[in-house]
């Protein structure tokens, strides 16, 4: 379970999108080469590598060495001179990866400095301390978001850049963060249409992981903020605390889900019960078709 964890962590980390990751293991429980079992670990892992972009914009604020104004250019021009001298395509395919997360971190610098000036608006600022008041406002926001450019990663670079303009208090930053694990589960929904049974409930496992997971932790944070005075939540996120409430949210989450796996798994196959024939041959997935490599094989 652990190994799975590790790898679902990594790949996401790699890719920069648990989308992509739960994607590909829905097309893998699809053509029969993954169990339900194995895919909920790696699922679960996902979600939190998919924490390493926070993190990386964050640097900004805690290692100015590795933040995104030195590491973009950099990561783009040995990248750019990987993609020429490399011969193979394991080196070219590194320098893909590369070059995509100097662009990563060009984009997020290009919307913080386009929503820079929104700090001085009034209703931007009264929107987001309504976001903080109303838990259930500030989930369906970072799901809806997350949801419409399939990425929680992307989403996440919107709130940071927010963030980093002073304009998002800590308490709505969390409930965003919960919101945007939901939303995330939508591409890997959508990929699971027209799929076998397994691939539907691999699908199934990663929003039902989530769902719970956020109703549980929001009732707990909820609770909190009613018994204790927490004043730091009305103060504005910084880009490393929305970072560590991020990995401490998703981190949580599998601290809370993965003894029940076994709950978890029984849940999705009565959501999605057996059919009475089973399928007896292997297909090619469509999904796969992005990775000829893997399709081969």
């Amino acid at each position: 379970k652990f190994m799975g964890i590790a790898l679902g962590a990594l790949v996401t980390a790699i890719v920069q999108s648990s989308s992509a990751t739960t994607v590909m293991v829905v097309g893998f429980v699809n053509a029969g080469l993954m169990n339900l079992a194995q895919a909920m670990t790696v699922i679960m892992g996902a979600n939190i590598g998919t924490t390493a972009t926070g993190w990386l914009v964050s640097s900004a604020e805690w290692a100015k060495a590795l933040s995104p104004d030195t590491l973009a250019p950099l990561a783009l021009m040995v990248g750019v001179v990987i993609m020429i001298v490399g011969k193979n395509v394991k080196k070219k395919q590194v320098a893909s990866i590369i070059i995509g997360f100097g662009i990563l971190f060009i984009g997020i610098g290009t919307m913080s400095d386009s929503v820079s000036p929104l700090k001085d608006s009034q209703v931007f600022r009264d929107a987001f301390v309504t976001l903080g008041q109303n838990p259930f406002l500030g989930i369906l926001v970072g799901a809806a978001v997350t949801a419409i450019i399939q990425s929680s990663s992307a989403s996440q670079g919107i709130l940071l850049s927010l963030a980093a303009s002073g304009l998002v208090p800590f308490n709505a930053a969390v409930f965003i963060i919960m919101g945007q694990n939901i939303g995330t589960c939508l591409t890997a929904m959508i990929s699971s249409v027209g799929a076998n049974k397994n691939a539907k409930r691999a699908a199934l496992v990663h929003l039902s992981f989530n769902v719970i997971g956020t109703a549980f932790w929001m009732l707990v944070f909820c609770l909190a903020r009613a018994f204790f005075s927490l004043e730091f939540l009305s103060e504005p996120a910084s880009l490393f605390g929305i970072a560590a409430a991020h990995s401490v949210f998703n981190l949580l989450c599998m601290v809370l889900m993965l003894p029940m796996s076994g709950f978890l798994e029984k849940l999705v196959t009565r959501l999605v019960p057996e059919e009475k024939q089973t399928e007896s041959y292997m297909e090619l997935d469509d999904r796969f078709f992005t990775a000829p490599s893997i399709a081969l094989e």
